[in-house]
């Protein structure tokens, strides 16, 4: 038998001491546990995005910075702040002595966008897949490549010349031969 708990404002009626005419059954499922027996490819993002991180502590103190991301999904969530903290806190932002003493020392140069602070950050707590993309590694530009190939080309000339200068005096040295 349905019960609402009497309000302290309004008396109870008979009717409100009754269940109602029709009743409906919900469950509760996990975060997204509907959606992912029909689709497998979230179940399997929701999983990956709920794996536990293991947090680093501070060299200094030993402490955890409160911001550091317990969960996968966490990470992907923390803001340019908190990205910017992180960095400072573990000595990474401003290189000094302890920099290098982390597992994964990493660069913090100004102007960073936040995908490239995301992916620092990233690379400094042990994330795969957070390496700097070959495209966004500073590159000389076209022009030097073909430069260089120049000059590689003049001085692959000039060492021929000399050899085969080399081996004409050789020759005329050995004319008694």
């Amino acid at each position: 038998m349905y019960h609402q708990p009497p309000s302290p404002t309004v008396p109870p009626t008979p009717s409100s001491l009754t269940a109602p005419a029709s009743t409906t059954t919900t469950t509760t499922t996990p975060l997204g546990g509907r959606r992912a027996v029909r689709n497998p490819a979230l179940d399997t993002k929701l999983q990956q995005m709920a794996l536990p991180l293991a947090p680093l502590v501070q060299l200094t103190s030993g402490q955890v910075h409160p911001a550091f991301p317990a969960t996968l999904l966490s990470f992907w969530l923390l803001t340019e702040e908190q990205l910017e903290e992180l960095a400072q806190f573990y000595h990474q932002r401003s290189p000094g002595p302890l920099t290098g003493y982390y597992p994964c020392p990493i660069t913090w140069p100004r102007g960073l966008t936040l995908e490239q602070k995301r992916r620092k950050i990233g690379k400094f707590i042990g994330l795969r897949g957070c390496d700097t993309p070959v495209l966004e590694q500073q590159q000389p530009p076209a022009d030097v490549f073909s430069l260089r190939a120049e000059e590689e080309i003049v001085e692959e000339a000039r060492r021929a010349r000399i050899r085969a200068d080399e081996e004409e005096m050789a020759r005329r040295k050995m004319t008694w031969f």
